[in-house]
């Protein structure tokens, strides 16, 4: 079996095989998957990310949560913690500003700051997941030290913690560690794999 690292890089080129306007109908499929699930419909404080290393775009995703008005949130790096992400409000006409890894950011005042725990859905980027709920991220380790208060708490259902992904990066079983947060659920161009009984 593939280490983490060679998983990691494997599935990455997986996603950049797609060209870039299949990306962008897949993301538009999965956007509809899920603004259509109840789980998207009755959630208020919605987390998102900006698209980076040809992930499944969210963009179409945000858009519906600023046309029902809904509250957005973008991942941002914490200043203070290592490793750890803020949630931050982002309004549609927002400025944002490159992070050190190239990501767009709204900026961080405190007033515009949720608390993990307050969202009431979050939607991950992730370079592979399986139907176990196991998610393989870049490597960093935000998403989960920023999650981390679930694994203690059993498994919390808030927020929803929903990866987008393609159907290419499904894996069969992944390797995982003692620190992952599994997923709730998974949307992807075809499919919505709902890993907890309460999203089928």
């Amino acid at each position: 079996m593939l280490n983490r690292q060679q998983l990691r890089r494997e599935m990455r080129a997986q996603r950049h095989k797609i060209p870039l306007p299949t990306r962008q109908q897949y993301s538009d499929l999965a956007a509809k998957t899920l603004c259509h699930h109840p789980i998207f419909i009755n959630s208020q404080h919605i987390a998102g990310y900006i698209v980076n290393d040809a992930e499944l775009d969210p963009a179409p995703i945000l858009q519906s949560i600023w046309q029902q008005q809904k509250s957005c949130y973008l991942p941002v790096l914490d200043p203070h913690l290592d490793n750890q992400l803020l949630f931050v409000h982002c309004a549609q006409d927002d400025l944002l500003t490159t992070n050190r890894y190239g990501i767009p950011e709204p900026k961080p005042t405190p007033e515009k700051i949720i608390a993990p725990k307050n969202l009431d859905l979050v939607l991950m980027p992730l370079v592979a997941f399986d139907e176990q709920g196991h998610r393989l991220g870049m490597g960093g380790g935000y998403y989960d030290r920023s999650f981390a208060f679930m694994q203690t708490n059993g498994k919390s259902q808030r927020p929803y913690l929903i990866g987008l992904a393609f159907e290419a990066q499904r894996h069969e079983h992944l390797p995982i560690a003692d620190w992952d947060i599994p997923l709730h659920g998974v949307v992807t161009e075809k499919h919505f794999y709902a890993f907890t009984k309460d999203l089928l």
